[in-house]
């Protein structure tokens, strides 16, 4: 009988699984975070692109000095050139790829970059999550995705800073590792009266989800703040001075 259940659950817990996946890839917020992530895709080979132009350009602009300027290379020079794009595309290749995010990159992220390297981060962590919370993290995206910008401005020593750093740094990946700690078989399974795993990650996520977006209208409540200031300023300034002409 218990394996029946075990075996029930499993099943059920590999369609809801599948049906998230199916809802990431149809639904808006899915389709978008996507596209983001191939958008950074593009960029990183772009530059990596650039990068191994460059040092080719680099080596034979100094093979064609050295055969005008010193001695014709020969077969040892072209041989030499030959192994010297070879290294330079190694090491190029090898500067350009993009380690994956852990929680400890995103503890040390600059405050600015910090939105997308979560989302980087909570794209890839997805997989493991059950359908609802994936849902949820696909609006999490969207939200660090508004709050990008607004932590462009923002110095990293002021109060609100410390606050989204610990939310999307520390306590949002804690979450996630938390959930993951858990064996898989006890993870739809609600014990001593409290929630599943699976309903506890889902309720931490959502209140993730509400706190960002909180932040995201205090900080666009202070920058409107601050607009309405220098409109004011600038009344005083010039329509005054207007009226006193």
């Amino acid at each position: 009988m218990r394996d029946l259940e075990r075996v029930t659950n499993e099943a059920a817990n590999l369609l809801a699984s599948k049906a998230g996946d199916m809802l990431h890839r149809l639904s808006p917020e899915g389709r978008r975070m996507r596209e983001r992530a191939k958008a950074r895709r593009r960029a990183a080979m772009m530059r990596g692109f650039r990068r191994l132009l460059l040092a080719w350009a680099a080596v034979v602009i100094g093979a064609m000095a050295y055969g005008i300027i010193v001695a014709p290379l020969g077969v040892t020079g072209v041989m030499a050139v030959a192994a010297l794009l070879l290294l330079a595309t190694v090491a190029v290749l090898a500067m350009s790829s993009t380690p994956a995010e852990t929680p400890v990159s995103l503890a040390q992220a600059d405050l600015p970059l910090l939105p997308s390297r979560t989302e980087a981060w909570l794209v890839s962590e997805r997989p493991a999550l059950p359908a609802p919370a994936a849902r949820l993290s696909d609006g999490i995206g969207l939200r660090l995705e508004a709050l990008a910008p607004q932590l462009q401005r923002l110095d990293p020593a002021d109060p609100a800073a410390h606050a989204v750093r610990k939310l999307i740094a520390e306590d949002l990946p804690e979450l996630v590792e938390g959930y993951k700690r858990v064996p898989e078989s006890l993870r739809t399974q609600a014990r001593d009266g409290r929630q599943s795993p699976d309903q506890q990650l889902t309720e931490g996520l959502r209140v993730v989800d509400e706190e960002l977006k909180r932040m995201c209208e205090q900080l666009a409540s202070g920058e409107l703040d601050k607009l309405a200031v220098q409109g004011r300023y600038l009344e005083l300034k010039y329509r005054d001075a207007d009226r006193l002409g």
